[in-house]
């Protein structure tokens, strides 16, 4: 059987162009392929977010940076 074009009559019988029947219909994706694609997506961000949040560079777990040659004191709020 030949390929179908997409301006040809499409064979399901509705009297549209296949491009705008069942062309549409053989292109959408399946919901197992739409769920382990978000699946696969929220993963990587969490992965990403983790990552982020180890890059802080500040041992005293306070999430402040401070300039070189100081340290985070925590009973005052800033850097010494």
């Amino acid at each position: 059987m030949a390929a179908i074009g997409r301006n040809q009559p499409c064979p399901c019988g509705s009297g549209k162009k296949y491009k705008h029947c069942c062309l549409l219909k053989s292109q959408k994706i399946s919901w197992s392929s739409r769920i382990g694609i978000a699946l696969i997506s929220l993963i990587l961000i969490i992965g990403a977010v983790v990552v982020l949040t180890s890059l802080g560079g500040d041992d005293s777990g306070s999430g402040n940076l401070c300039p070189a040659g100081t340290v985070w004191s925590a009973a005052h709020g800033h850097c010494h």
